[in-house]
């Protein structure tokens, strides 16, 4: 089952401390580029301009822990990586529990969960714990130690381009900017590396794809910094690609324009693959989805996720880890995935070449026996074969007849077969 091979990948990727900048996402995208041979890895200087941002510092980080008074290490970034605040400051001192603990932080509402804390943009240091172990904690001196650097280096990103026979493009942007969290993070480029490959496998494309591995928010801006008129020229479609991986339900987040083909094709697919997702206004947004939408921008980009960022408790949190991502859960999100690159993929406009009804009897497009799958299938070949006037798409007419687009797709290449349709001028 391919979610197996996907979770595994996650389960390779899932130690690696990653950041927007640093040596955990080379390492990752290294990783990922050992399943896409083809992967391009750029590098961009701190200080570059990224519209009304600038790529910062890098940041990288060897070894943390706090000692308690009894010499015993009660948080260790080698356990979780999620004990250290992102873009922590290095420090070495010697501090009593009460000025310690303006550098805690935990979650009391979820007291076995160590929660997940950046500070990109401003300089501070901390230190992320269970709320258990703060309550533990005695008066007395610690030992705080965080062995990190910030220096100009580079902000890191990956790219795909997968040529097909048109110069149109879809686009598939998905970040490696979290450390050890499971959906919100390693399903997605997990997910987004077994894409690139089955597109890969394909023996022809009608379109290019054109996918991102990056930093979220700085790496977008970043992207886009560099690409808006390559991008705006040829993206027609796309997929933001996150939290895709448990096995709780599937989300629908619009693009800002909400009526793109990218729009419709996820809605599509997820009407006939899991009718009872939940969709979300684009105002929820707050992810990559949000700059590639922007005014000025505006990019058709929407996002098909399992469940959604910010609705799930263990968001942002260790409880996000490989047990709640299961291999069925990234199964089932690479599948509907998969079907929106095949939908718009195979979406054309066709146009009946005889006048009135063809007959089919003669051509052997009749079944000679009626039975109720047969019954269904004429039904769905004649409805479809009704409404190829040359001006609905494949997509438009299986809305129309309310049938999965794939269950037309056989239909389509026998009607093309008997040259009783043609793609339409």
């Amino acid at each position: 089952m391919i979610g197996t091979q996907i979770h595994q990948l996650a389960t390779e990727l899932w130690p690696i401390c990653r950041s927007i900048t640093g040596n955990g996402v080379r390492k990752t995208l290294n990783i990922i580029g050992e399943h896409l041979p083809n992967l391009k890895i750029h590098e961009v200087p701190t200080g570059t301009p990224c519209f009304d941002w600038t790529v910062p510092q890098e940041w990288n980080i060897n070894d943390a822990y706090i000692i308690d008074p009894k010499g015993r290490k009660i948080v260790d970034f080698n356990i979780s990586n999620l004990h250290v605040v992102g873009y922590s400051t290095p420090i070495n001192l010697k501090l009593s529990l009460n000025e310690l603990k303006e550098h805690l932080h935990t979650l009391p509402e979820q007291p076995d969960a160590i929660p997940y804390i950046t500070s990109y943009y401003s300089r501070y240091w901390g230190f992320c714990l269970t709320q258990k172990q703060f309550d533990q904690l005695e008066d007395g001196e610690y030992h705080v130690v965080i062995d990190s650097e910030l220096k100009n280096g580079h902000l890191t990103y990956a790219e795909l381009i997968i040529e097909g026979k048109s110069k149109q493009e879809v686009f598939l942007s998905t970040y490696v900017c979290h450390p050890s969290l499971a959906n919100n993070e390693l399903s997605g480029p997990t997910v987004t590396t077994y894409l690139a490959k089955w597109l890969q496998q394909q023996p022809e494309l009608r379109y290019s794809y054109r996918i991102v591995f990056i930093p979220e928010t700085i790496g977008s801006l970043t992207y886009l910094s560099r690409h808006e008129h390559t991008l705006k020229k040829h993206v027609f479609a796309g997929f933001n690609i996150t939290c895709i991986g448990d096995d709780r339900g599937y989300s629908y987040l619009p693009s800002r324009a909400e009526n793109t083909l990218s729009d419709i094709v996820a809605q599509h697919v997820l009407q006939h693959l899991a009718p009872d997702y939940k969709t979300y206004p684009f105002i929820e947004s707050g992810s990559d989805e949000r700059r590639y939408c922007a005014p000025g921008i505006d990019l058709p980009i929407a996002s098909i996720m399992r469940t959604k960022y910010n609705q799930y408790p263990e968001y942002h949190t260790s409880l996000d880890d490989l047990s709640l991502v299961t291999p069925s859960g990234l199964q089932g999100g690479y599948e509907a995935l998969r079907r929106s690159l095949e939908v718009i993929e195979r979406n054309e406009v066709l146009q009946l070449t005889v006048k009135c009804e063809p007959q089919l009897g003669k051509r052997g497009l009749y079944p000679n026996l009626s039975t109720k799958a047969s019954n269904q299938l004429v039904s769905n070949m004649m409805n479809f074969i009704i409404y190829c006037d040359g001006k609905l798409s494949t997509l438009e007419i299986a809305q129309k007849i309310q049938v999965p687009i794939w269950d037309l797709y056989e239909i389509i290449n026998n009607l093309k077969g008997e040259g009783l349709i043609v793609v339409a001028n």
